[in-house]
């Protein structure tokens, strides 16, 4: 599924939203003001090899900002109050008192609200996931992203991940996300319309990472390895990773020149610090690192929460007959367009 363009009849969307509880701890009622806090006065548990013990099947959904909005006037934190009147908008949105009446929106919308799982609750009283800089904002592009941006538009092909892949000479033109391939990183670990659950299992040497969303495991080491060649391109980079105290660090880099994240993609460098702070939180912060595309490194903190929940399958291709119907309206309204010439 695809929240604009009704691509994906995703069997495991059902499945996710009827899930019962298999007996994990519930999430926490009440968003914590600072992880860092939380984790000084926790220990994690440890596996039978003596690593931190990260295993859970985790939720990433919130209502929380992606980047700090204007009218909080730059604070960094909710107020309680604006924390209750944002679930009660999103608690009214997804349900009866948001709904159109009749069939007219769900024609016009690409899914109607039973579709949709961005969730009801703030995770975090900080008013935005972009923690650094400190304005909670992405930083500003540099001059060679503006221009390859610029360039980008004439290319007969479309890298990015978002909904809106341009034009439909073939399916190449539209995005990967729409082509079920991948939302790229960090995108794959930042929360979207639904799907949003996550299973990590370790090994020794190993921590696995399953995603939900458009299926697929990261599979990261965690042995001392090195990176692989600068000329081994991956769709989701060459992860490693190694533990500082309770903290996996995973290193990651040698992206694709296919798929864009923000407007940066093979030089993209990204370090994410996945914590365990609780019996039923992880907390999660990525670094993205590209001086071809931003100004600076920012940092997205993005609290994965235990919701007892299990993991489905996501068919994404077995449903993807939206591609089908974007191409075929795209030839229909060329046979259109050429009629009109006559």
């Amino acid at each position: 599924m695809h929240a604009r363009f009704p691509i994906i009849v995703a069997a495991s969307v059902v499945a996710s939203l009827t899930a019962l509880p298999v007996g994990a701890q519930a999430p926490r009622a009440t968003p914590a003001a600072d992880p860092t806090t939380a984790a000084k006065k926790w220990t994690a548990p440890r596996t039978p090899w003596g690593e931190p013990d990260l295993q859970g099947t985790y939720s990433n959904r919130t209502i929380t900002p992606f980047e700090r909005p204007a009218n909080v006037n730059g604070r960094e934190f909710f107020t309680p109050e604006e924390v209750a009147a944002m679930e009660k908008r999103a608690q009214q949105q997804s349900g009866d008192e948001g709904r159109s009446k009749g069939t007219r929106g769900d024609v016009e919308r690409a899914y109607n609200d039973f579709w949709w799982d961005r969730g009801t609750k703030v995770t975090t009283l900080r008013t935005s996931m972009v923690v650094d800089p400190p304005d909670g904002r992405v930083p500003a592009q540099t001059d060679e992203a503006r221009k390859r941006a610029a360039e980008e538009s004439k290319r007969p092909a479309f890298r990015g991940t978002g909904a809106t892949g341009r034009g439909a000479d073939t399916w190449l033109d539209r995005s990967t996300f729409e082509r079920c391939i991948t939302r790229g990183m960090p995108g794959a670990m930042s929360p979207t319309a639904y799907n949003n659950n996550y299973r990590i299992t370790q090994g020794p040497g190993y921590v696995a990472i399953q995603i939900e969303m458009l299926g697929g495991t990261r599979v990261i080491p965690t042995d001392g390895r090195s990176h692989v060649a600068s000329s081994i391109r991956n769709w989701m980079g060459d992860s490693v990773g190694h533990w500082e105290g309770d903290t996996l660090v995973v290193d990651t880099k040698n992206f694709t020149d296919k798929i864009l994240y923000r407007g940066a993609a093979e030089n993209l460098h990204l370090v994410e610090r996945i914590t365990r702070i609780g019996p039923g939180e992880i907390d999660y912060r990525v670094t993205i690192d590209d001086p071809t595309t931003f100004t600076k490194p920012w940092t997205l903190a993005i609290p994965y929460i235990v919701t007892g929940e299990d993991m489905f399958e996501y068919a994404c291709h077995e449903g993807n007959y939206g591609m089908e119907g974007i191409l075929s309206g795209a030839r229909e309204e060329e046979k259109a367009a050429a009629g009109a010439k006559k």
